[in-house]
């Protein structure tokens, strides 16, 4: 039998009751006929005019009520095959019920997979020992409230934080739920958001400050000093351009946030492009003292993708290893075809032979202000958001990076693009 909801009841009780108001018109109207025109007199007309009325004014009354009372029957006998362990199971969030004894009676497979053995008889207080979760437990069977939730922390196997909410079952029962919705995600952005904050006012406060600095330098002590005058006007000229460059790549995060789904269209050139960075970096590579060098695989190297982003993702590599790789005095470009993954990819690689990065650093490389060695960094004019921008123009194009380093050999970063 099909289960009837509230609002189908309500609909199929509206369709009746029009149908049978129209046709209590239609019987009124006919006994109307009858008696007015009388049909010559007929014997039969009147009676038959009389059961007419009686049966406008009885039978709408009747017929709404019976399927009315079909509804509530359909409706009782849906919600008796219905258990307390379909509906748990029915949740995606982790589901626990319990006794007034706090022991568990019943709990889904997701509160199984977060929390391992959830047999039934298990005291909850043993399984969940933060005092917060007792508070809850003790609050909710002992009627203080008839729900609560509480902020709980998982600590094992990897910490997850959950908003727990319980509750009583009916009225009677003496039964209670348990449920828990995992917030880790939500704390994670929200604290990915607050460093972000907090890193780029820090590194828009300290060329501020500099800057502040040497203008009160300039109208007091250094007034009337040339030399100094254009020293600080120098040093001055620097920090602003280090703020544009970090305002740059804050509005180019945000442009590429904005089109993350949003595929590119077009095809590129994937040798061109690459000679271009090359080409715009060699007056870099000469500056430090190295030598760029190619090794293309042969044949036609389009891939879909758009050209001024993947310029961008190769520059900041190639330009990375020209700062950070000085002392390798060379660098070395390659582009392979790869069949090793579940599609075709064209793999491009830029290899320093400089110090290398320390294993630790490698997975965190790409997050947004991550630096390796923070003084480094910026006597380079790094923002720490390169490798950031390059992850997130990677991400809209279906490809991704991977990072090899070894102390003291250098580092070789792969993109490795769809070649479909």
């Amino acid at each position: 039998m099909a289960d009837v909801t509230g609002e189908d009841r309500r609909s199929a009780n509206g369709v009746v009751a029009r149908f049978w108001e129209g046709r209590w018109h239609l019987l009124a109207g006919l006994a109307a006929v009858l008696v007015v025109y009388d049909f010559g007199g007929a014997a039969w007309a009147l009676p038959l005019a009389l059961v007419l009325v009686l049966a406008a004014a009885f039978v709408p009354t009747m017929r709404p009520q019976r399927v009315a009372e079909k509804a509530r029957v359909v409706e009782a006998e849906g919600l008796q095959r219905l258990s307390g362990e379909y509906l748990a199971a029915a949740v995606a969030d982790p589901l626990i019920i319990f006794d007034g004894a706090t022991t568990v009676v019943h709990a889904n497979a997701a509160a199984f997979a977060a929390f391992g053995g959830m047999a039934p008889g298990l005291s909850l207080p043993l399984k969940f020992r933060a005092p917060e979760m007792q508070a809850l437990l003790d609050s909710v069977v002992s009627g203080k409230v008839a729900s609560d939730a509480v902020d709980y922390v998982e600590k094992l196997p990897v910490e997850r934080v959950y908003r727990v909410s319980a509750s009583s079952v009916g009225h009677g029962t003496e039964l209670y739920v348990l449920v828990f919705k995992d917030q880790s995600e939500t704390r994670r952005i929200d604290r990915m958001r607050a460093d972000f904050i907090a890193n780029a006012s820090h590194e828009l406060r300290t060329p501020l400050a500099s800057i502040a600095g040497f203008i009160e330098t300039l109208r007091g002590p250094a007034r009337n000093d040339p030399a100094a005058r254009e020293q600080f006007l120098q040093i001055m000229q620097n920090q602003t351009s280090r703020m544009a460059r970090l305002i740059d790549d804050l509005l180019s995060l945000s442009r590429l946030e904005m089109k993350a789904y949003l595929k590119p269209g077009a095809r590129v050139d994937l040798r061109q492009t690459l000679e271009s960075v090359i080409d715009s970096l060699a007056p870099l590579a000469r500056d430090g003292g190295l030598v760029v060098e190619r090794d293309f695989v042969e044949g036609a190297l389009d891939v879909p993708g758009d050209r001024d982003e993947l310029f961008q993702v190769f520059e900041n590599l190639l330009e990375n290893a020209c700062k950070y790789g000085q002392s390798g005095g060379r660098v070395l470009v390659t582009v392979a075809r790869s069949t090793a993954g579940p599609e075709p990819t064209v793999d491009v690689t830029i290899r320093d032979f400089g110090p290398g990065i320390a294993e630790e650093h490698i997975p965190r490389i790409t997050e947004r202000f991550y630096r390796v060695d923070v003084e480094t960094s910026r006597a380079q004019k790094g923002t720490g958001l390169g490798l950031s921008i390059v992850k997130h123009i990677l991400t809209r194009h279906h490809a991704r990076i991977s990072i090899r380093s070894e102390i003291g050999k250098g580092a070789a970063f792969t993109v490795h693009l769809p070649a479909n």
